[in-house]
């Protein structure tokens, strides 16, 4: 009965020094550390329900400095009364440093309270943040590979364009080329500056091209079948092209500047023979006949004679049984013989007349 006396004394007597300094339990919670749980049991002499031994005399030493007893002198009065630790002045080191550092403690707890708070949102936040990373990097692959898709569809259109181009001026100049070739010129008569050349191998309407080369300019007048087409004074590095009908029969072209003159039929350049005769190569005449027939070759000539020379035309008209021979020499005349009757008759002719 003594000892139960004497242990409801320790407890009773921590209790009244609280009440006499007015404290509550929370206050001396707060002041002490010691949990609210652990300060009831020490007043009701509950020992056993602190964490061990050790502490029992840790917690009545720390309860009873903060309520103004001596808690060591309150050990020692109750020294047989508490569990005993194998090293009292461990324990007594403890009781004196146990305020500061159950208060380090306690910061350290907080602070990893804090930290256990903030792992879930620092995870999230490391989540979202590797999502948009990846998305963002998946969004620039894909623009980068749009890019260069459309970069290279443009080269293979700009590709395509230019081998269609390129195909088609070939091709123009294939077509071109191959008409060129199938254009010859053949010299039919020369007079002095005056030169008739057959022109074959065109078909359909053909270009003809007068163009001035080398320094200065160049008169060129152009006639098709006795009409005039164009004539103008083109100075050097111009040219005029002018389409010729597929009916043309004969053209005819004088240039007052034959050397610095080029002129091209069907994509084909007409070179020109030199002059005879003393001709002049700087004035010149030159006619050009379309696939036209050899008597007709022959008239054209002699018509292009006739501007320059004489010309001699027989013609002779029987009525019956009855053949007459003209003859006539001069400057464009022409004989006529008549016979009447069934005999031969022979008229010759000298001077200068016009006849039909």
């Amino acid at each position: 009965m003594s000892d139960e006396k004497d242990n409801l004394t320790i407890g009773k007597k921590l209790h009244d020094a609280r009440v006499a300094k007015g404290y509550t339990l929370d206050d001396l919670q707060k002041n002490t550390k010691i949990q609210k749980r652990y300060l009831i049991a020490i007043e009701d002499n509950d020992f056993d329900a602190l964490p061990g031994d050790f502490y029992v005399r840790a917690f009545v030493k720390q309860y009873a400095d903060s309520v103004g007893l001596d808690g060591s002198e309150l050990l020692s009065q109750f020294d047989t009364k508490l569990p005993d630790t194998e090293d009292p002045e461990y324990v007594d080191r403890v009781n004196d440093d146990n305020p500061e550092t159950r208060s380090a403690q306690r910061k350290v707890e907080e602070r990893n309270d804090k930290l256990r708070r903030y792992i879930p949102i620092i995870s999230v936040s490391v989540v979202v943040l590797i999502i948009l990373i990846a998305i963002w990097v998946a969004a620039a692959r894909s623009t980068r590979n749009t890019a260069k898709t459309q970069i290279e569809t443009s080269k293979v259109s700009v590709s395509g364009d230019k081998s269609s181009s390129s195909k088609a001026s070939s091709s123009k100049k294939a077509k071109t080329t191959k008409k060129a070739k199938g254009i010859t010129f053949k010299k039919v008569t020369a007079s002095g500056s005056n030169l008739t050349y057959r022109v074959t191998g065109t078909s359909g309407t053909t270009p003809l091209k007068i163009s001035v080369t080398g320094s200065g300019s160049a008169w060129t007048s152009v006639s098709a079948d006795g009409t005039s087409l164009w004539q103008a004074s083109l100075t050097s590095g111009n040219s005029h092209t002018i389409s010729l009908p597929s009916s043309t029969n004969t053209v005819t072209i004088n240039t007052g500047n034959a050397e610095a003159t080029r002129i091209t039929v069907g994509g084909k350049k007409l070179t020109l023979a030199a002059p005879l005769n003393g001709g002049s190569t700087q004035v010149r005449v030159v006619t050009l006949q379309f696939g036209k027939s050899s008597s007709s070759a022959s008239t054209s000539s002699s018509s292009s004679s006739a501007t320059t020379g004489a010309s001699t035309t027989s013609s002779t008209t029987g009525t019956t049984g009855t053949t007459g021979t003209s003859s006539t020499t001069g400057t464009d005349t022409t004989g006529n013989t008549n016979a009447t009757t069934g005999s031969t008759g022979t008229n010759n002719n000298t001077g200068t007349t016009n006849g039909y």
